[in-house]
């Protein structure tokens, strides 16, 4: 079954360097299918779906432990196996010394116009992936990005409209 977010909701959830979850509201408890409990401490992949490239996670990570910010567009499985689409804003957390310490992200509501653009990308992308591992699928995304002559963020900002 897929879910679907309201359209004013906001999931937000907050992890260590290393991924673990250490806060999730309400919104993301619900949409998960988990509780609380069951979320905290455990790695934000918990939900990941395996209809998601590897290369759009190592692209986030890359960037994130960067310093930047990052917007992608994820599909989410739950804990009892239903599916759901997310537009998700990812950011490094500072202390005051400028030092990450974590990482914050908020996710609403995808434009369904846009996840019509992406589920053929992240197919070509998954297909890449099976025979020449993460470096063929960031080389689909890449080539896009080229072919349109624009940055990762740029493009999935500009299709979310």
């Amino acid at each position: 079954m897929i879910k679907q977010m309201a359209k004013d909701d906001f999931i937000v959830s907050k992890t260590d360097l290393k991924g673990r979850i250490t806060y999730a509201n309400r919104i993301f408890i619900d949409m998960a299918e988990y509780t609380e409990e069951e979320l905290l401490g455990q790695p934000h992949s918990i939900i990941r779906h395996d209809a998601m490239p590897k290369a759009v996670f190592q692209l986030l990570w890359d960037t994130v432990t960067a310093g930047e910010e990052i917007f992608a567009f994820v599909i989410n499985r739950t804990k009892n196996g239903n599916d759901y689409w997310i537009y998700a804003n990812v950011s490094p957390s500072f202390d005051e010394n400028g030092t990450i310490v974590g990482y914050y992200s908020v996710r609403r509501m995808p434009n369904q116009s846009a996840i019509a653009i992406v589920k053929p990308l992240y197919k070509a992308m998954l297909q890449a992936e099976k025979t020449g591992g993460i470096a063929a699928g960031v080389k689909v995304l890449t080539d896009l990005l080229g072919e349109k002559g624009v940055g990762y963020n740029e493009l999935i900002i500009a299709i979310q409209g």
